[in-house]
């Protein structure tokens, strides 16, 4: 089955929670036996079609009268015991399970060093990451931590969000925001009134790399629920035209809902099944691929998919991720730019879907990326390999060609290698020029993706 999100691949029918939301109070007494009973409920309901994130939601929206801090305990006790599921094995019942996991949560936190590199190798991910992929430490001990909440400041909105949100810390991307207080964002005044967008950083830095003009003419092709078409709608200032497709009309039925909070009326939308025919005739300045991909680079935001993503998962999407490229190669004017991101790591959905795209498509030459992160401003490469903990969000590759004005030269089949850049590291383990950019800091917080 095709499917076309601009997060990573999704299992089961949508939910379509109420988009009406009472707002919980701040703090409860719930009793910690009610609270443990829906997380063991979210653990018991939650397999590889019915994601743990979307059970808990399920569960959160039906028991209105949590309060805030309640529901914010049942979310972290889920997302720990995926998060520590690897040390879990040997421990019996889930509720002995959920404080296990708890414990190794807390040392973790006081000293992140204290899982040697052997041991977070062999529990950390299932064995067949290390054969899809390379495998840094970094890397392993970065899906441990509790992930950052980022939000994306509408255009000139960011320093009276810091005033009225307050609890935003700056980041190294323009109206890029970490939100480290308690409130939940999509029941603020703030977000009804269209004033920003959840968004992950890495997502964020894929719009920025794609810096479409006012007046240009865009398709993000796998628009979902449209976090990218709005962003690149922004960057546009609300001029030319972004189309945003997907083969899921709910999903575009968000997408018109989020533009029509965010005052956004540059943006059309369109079913669109993946295949060789087009919704729209047109040509393009700028296409972004943001294909559906197994999502490798959000584990650390979402570790039940640790657990549920199959190696055949890679095989099957890279595949799709192949022949999307292809489908849209013609909508790019000449000139015009492509832009192909997955937030996923493994070779397979990276560096082999580039280089099969630019075996059988001489007329586009590769469009050498500014690097964005802080360390390396001048350095430049056609694809970027971006880790979770360099970026301090997701993991994200990104690759840009442009479609040549003339016919191409006759030219050997490319050859594209990842730069030893591309690796990175912590102290204490394999160094690289990402190291430059220091330790990220963490929240202690987390709640669940909406």
């Amino acid at each position: 089955m095709f499917e076309c999100p601009s997060k990573p691949m999704q299992h089961g029918l949508n939910p379509k929670p109420s988009s009406h939301r009472t707002p919980r109070l701040i703090t409860g007494i719930e009793p910690e036996e009610r609270l443990l009973a829906l997380a063991v409920e979210v653990l018991e309901r939650a397999d590889r079609e019915h994601p743990a994130d979307r059970v808990l939601r399920e569960v959160l929206h039906r028991e209105a009268t949590l309060s805030q801090a309640g529901a914010a305990r049942v979310s972290r006790w889920v997302f720990q015991y995926y998060r520590w599921k690897g040390w879990l094995k040997n421990e019996r019942g889930l509720l002995r399970k959920i404080q296990k996991a708890e414990e190794l949560a807390q040392r973790f936190n006081k000293n992140p060093f204290s899982l040697r590199a052997e041991v977070l190798r062999a529990k950390a991910v299932p064995g067949w990451v290390h054969e899809a992929m390379e495998v840094p430490d970094a890397w392993l001990r970065s899906l441990q931590r509790e992930p950052h909440l980022y939000i994306r400041a509408r255009p000139g909105q960011g320093r009276a969000l810091m005033e009225s949100l307050g609890h935003l810390r700056k980041t190294y991307l323009p109206d890029a925001y970490i939100y480290e207080g308690k409130k939940d964002l999509f029941r603020t005044p703030e977000f009804a009134e269209g004033r920003f967008e959840i968004q992950d950083i890495a997502s964020q830095i894929v719009g920025h790399l794609c810096a479409p003009q006012p007046g240009e003419n865009w398709w993000d092709a796998c628009a979902g629920e449209g976090g990218k078409t709005l962003h690149l709608a922004d960057l546009m200032q609300n001029r030319g035209q972004v189309w945003a497709t997907d083969v899921a009309e709910w999903r575009l039925e968000r997408l018109r809902r989020r533009a029509a909070r965010a005052k956004l009326f540059n943006c059309q939308t369109a079913v669109w099944d993946g295949g060789p025919k087009r919704p729209m005739p047109v040509c393009f300045d700028g296409v972004l691929v943001d294909a559906p991909c197994t999502g490798l680079g959000t584990w650390q935001r979402n570790p039940h998919a640790r657990w549920t993503v199959q190696p055949k998962d890679v095989e099957e999407l890279s595949g799709l991720q192949r022949r999307l490229l292809e489908n849209v190669a013609s909508a790019v004017k000449p000139g015009g730019r492509l832009f192909y991101a997955v937030c996923t790591l493994t070779r397979a959905e990276t560096v082999e879907v580039v280089q099969a795209f630019e075996a059988a498509h001489p007329e586009f030459e590769p469009l050498p990326l500014r690097w964005p992160l802080p360390g390396l401003p001048d350095w430049q490469t056609p694809t970027l390999l971006l880790w979770p903990q360099d970026t301090g969000g997701n993991g994200m590759f990104i690759a840009a060609w442009r479609r040549r004005k003339e016919a191409p030269p006759t030219r050997t089949a490319p050859v594209m290698a990842q730069l030893d850049r591309n690796k990175s590291s912590e102290a204490g383990e394999a160094e690289s020029s990402q190291t430059l950019l220091g330790p990220a800091d963490r929240m202690s917080t987390e709640l669940p993706a909406k």
